[in-house]
């Protein structure tokens, strides 16, 4: 029997003194209603006012917490990734003040993706192109042993805002208990998004996520530790990649060069403008530390499948 827990049973913020909304026994299955990150105040509909008025105290919500019985400081939780089911809609938006490029991107922007619900393996990017969609959790973790209040917008070792695309169906995750009951919430979905997720939005979007949930007793693991299933970019790298390197003393100062030069290079080949530019790489591109042991300097290099305009 598979349990259910709707997204109207959501929090703001890791608080070990919110009251469980459901107790789930290890082994059971519980479909996982969410919200997107803006808890709703963009829509399918949205416009870029909507974008421009988001209450950010209303923002990455999500639903729980889950008290697993029998877990105690020590344990671990393991969530086994099950199914995912779209709403056939998403956003990604560039918000002024967040994202890697935060002082290049003053301006904010917003563009709706549409996509198949029962199907969703592409969406049409509106400068052109198609982006693979590979739909996951972006923020799922348990509460911390301090007491108070937590913003949900940092990860943290019992999880929370991972933004790990590879969060999908198939994957298996652990997770450390800091209290009794762990105290399980999950949200943030979305449809796709590239590793670094890099403008600080990705194809943000409402889906319901079946999942399996276990616990392993001793476990004594200090923070997230996962599996996944299968190859974790082989729905994209057909065809190759684009690739723009940074190479300097600071993996920081090289994430940003390789992300800037990306986007050049994008605004050049594809005639986009560099915001169109930023957000595609956001949603699809891939920063990878390439080299970190031939000091004085490190290598960041920044993947762009060419399967999008293909």
């Amino acid at each position: 029997m598979t349990k259910n827990i709707h997204a109207t049973e959501h929090h703001f913020g890791w608080d070990n003194s919110i009251a469980p909304k459901m107790v789930v026994q290890p082994g059971e299955k519980v479909l996982v209603e969410t919200l997107d990150s803006s808890a709703g105040q963009i829509t399918k509909d949205s416009k870029l006012a909507d974008l421009i008025n988001l209450d950010f105290g209303k923002v990455n919500p999500v639903t729980g917490p889950m008290l697993i019985e029998g877990a105690k400081p020590g344990d671990a939780v393991q969530i086994t990734f099950l199914e995912f089911h779209t709403k056939g809609w998403g956003w990604t938006g560039n918000i002024p003040g967040f994202g890697l490029l935060t002082d290049q991107f003053k301006d904010p922007a917003l563009h709706i993706w549409n996509f198949d619900a029962s199907k969703p393996t592409t969406s049409e990017f509106e400068a052109g192109g198609k982006v693979a969609l590979k739909p996951f959790v972006g923020t799922i973790g348990l509460a911390l042993a301090e007491k108070g209040l937590h913003s949900v917008v940092p990860p943290r070792n019992v999880g929370g805002n991972l933004d790990i695309r590879d969060m999908s169906a198939g994957t298996v995750l652990r997770l450390p208990v800091e209290v009794d009951g762990a105290l399980l919430s999950i949200g943030d979905t979305h449809a796709a998004q590239g590793d670094g997720e890099v403008c600080g939005t990705a194809i943000e979007s409402p889906i319901d996520v079946l999942v399996q949930i276990d616990l392993i007793k001793d476990a004594k693991i200090s923070s997230p530790q996962f599996e996944t299933s299968s190859a974790v970019t082989n729905h994209i790298d057909k065809v190759g990649y684009l690739v723009t390197t940074g190479v300097g003393p600071d993996l920081m100062v090289g994430a940003r060069e390789a992300v800037s030069r990306m986007i050049d290079l994008l605004v050049k080949r594809q005639k986009i403008t560099p915001m169109q530019a930023y957000m595609l790489c956001s949603v699809a591109g891939d920063l990878r530390i390439s080299e970190i042991v031939d000091m004085p300097n490190w290598v960041v290099s920044f993947y762009f499948p060419k399967s999008i305009h293909q």
